[in-house]
């Protein structure tokens, strides 16, 4: 099954918008993981099995593991969710983007090393530099488009020809790049008018919407502006709000609460 059909599947049979990010901090780790070699695979695990039912995937980001050397724990990660959850897919969150081989070496860490059924990637070196992800058409190709950060205006509200980046960004990948029909966009919770604005030129070219949570974005004005005609098309992720529920030893109930929570708040929305 491709990661899209996986995803779609996901929306229809469990009734779910979410995507748990998977951010490790040990230092936000309950107590009990203090001396655990093994803490950072063990604390993801807990918090995949608590919320699987309440997640149409999972994002974990890279350089969370990365960072504490801990790639091989990321590896052990998304093989555990294939096994014990499958049909949740896994989006890698790297933001790769580069030009002739590295790319290919990009997309071959993330679908090959890593296993990931969908990976982040930045457009702005131009199509060649994600070329080698849109080529594995079974797997998904997540493109920045308008991002959630603060900075964001910088560079992608920039006006060319009119309008701004964003959106020339938006009309490319629909329109050029998903001829696997293998693309999504990242477009921010935080800003909901891009969010419709965005909707009307894609379609129904699916968006993961980062910035719900502890960035203050509103999960029903995400899905008032940027739901599709049946009301999904959507994957509105949520980390450390999920993660970081609780610091005492009911973190994986404290983590399938929230996550239930915002599952619902979702579908209030619609």
């Amino acid at each position: 099954m491709s990661f899209m059909q996986a995803l779609h599947a996901r929306w229809n049979q469990a009734g779910t918008l979410v995507c748990v990010g998977l951010d490790p901090e040990p230092a936000k780790f309950p107590a009990r993981f203090a001396g655990d070699p093994d803490a950072v695979f063990a604390f993801c695990r807990d918090i995949v099995d608590a919320t699987a039912e309440f997640a149409c995937a999972f994002k974990p980001q890279i350089a969370h593991f990365a960072a504490l050397g801990a790639e091989g724990a990321l590896e052990r990660l998304i093989a555990h969710v294939h096994a014990e959850h499958p049909g949740v897919p896994v989006i890698l969150d790297s933001k790769r983007g580069d030009i002739g081989s590295t790319a290919q070496h990009y997309a071959t860490e993330a679908f090959d090393r890593y296993a990931a059924d969908a990976v982040t990637a930045n457009p702005y070196l131009g199509r060649d530099s994600v070329q080698p992800f849109l080529d594995r058409a079974d797997r998904g190709v997540v493109v920045l488009c308008r991002t959630s950060n603060p900075g964001a205006g910088d560079l992608q509200d920039l006006v060319v020809d009119g309008r701004p980046l964003y959106q020339h960004v938006a009309d490319k990948v629909a329109n050029e790049w998903n001829s696997h029909g293998n693309c999504m966009l990242v477009v921010g919770a935080t800003w909901p008018e891009q969010l419709r604005e965005v909707r009307a030129i894609v379609g129904d070219v699916p968006f993961l919407v980062p910035g719900v949570g502890a960035q203050g974005g509103d999960a029903g004005a995400v899905v008032t502006h940027a739901r599709t005609a049946d009301g999904s098309g959507l994957v509105i992720s949520s980390s450390r709000a999920i993660l970081y529920a609780s610091s005492g030893d009911d973190y994986a109930e404290a983590a399938a609460r929230e996550a239930r929570a915002l599952r619902d708040t979702i579908n209030r929305a619609h």
